[in-house]
């Protein structure tokens, strides 16, 4: 997914470079979108390995 929104991010820039606006800022939306799904998933993710992470049990 990270790399989904990198690509989006680049394919914006380069489509705002060259003059295609519409299309360039579509994928740089895009793109924060995916960014913030990814960010928002990894912190539940490290969030509940922290709290289901390694219990010493004697």
């Amino acid at each position: 997914m990270l790399r989904a929104a990198i690509a989006f991010f680049v394919l914006g820039l380069v489509a705002i470079l060259l003059g295609a606006n519409g299309v360039g800022g579509l994928s740089i939306d895009i793109g924060k979108t995916l960014l913030f799904i990814f960010l928002v998933l990894a912190v539940i993710s490290f969030i509940a390995s922290m709290v289901v992470g390694k219990r010493i049990v004697k």
